[in-house]
């Protein structure tokens, strides 16, 4: 069974076990949370992604760790004008371990 869950502005398909990183969520270490955003609910033979079939669906999963992202340089540059700038930037993202699916 599977699950396509919405959070921090994003979409991510999980299975039960699953690790996932994302945006920085609250919370610390070892605490679970609920996903309640929930976008579709599957297995091999079916596929439920109707609003009425998903309302009492969640996905609960655990933190893993509070971390954060490898960095990214942004690098600006016109040519024969003189003009450079270099920027780095390292997103806060947590770690999440999906310990139940349920609909």
């Amino acid at each position: 069974m599977y699950a396509v869950i919405a959070t921090s502005g994003r979409q991510f398909r999980v299975t039960k076990g699953a690790v996932i990183k994302v945006n920085a969520v609250e919370g610390n270490v070892g605490d679970n949370l609920s996903f309640n955003n929930v976008v579709a609910i599957g297995d091999e033979k079916s596929l439920k992604a109707s609003p009425d079939e998903l309302k009492k669906a969640s996905v609960n999963g655990t933190i893993l760790e509070q971390g954060r992202a490898d960095k990214i340089i942004i690098f600006k540059k016109k040519r024969r004008k003189g003009y450079q700038k270099k920027q780095g930037h390292r997103q806060n993202i947590t770690t999440i371990r999906i310990t139940d699916i349920s609909s």
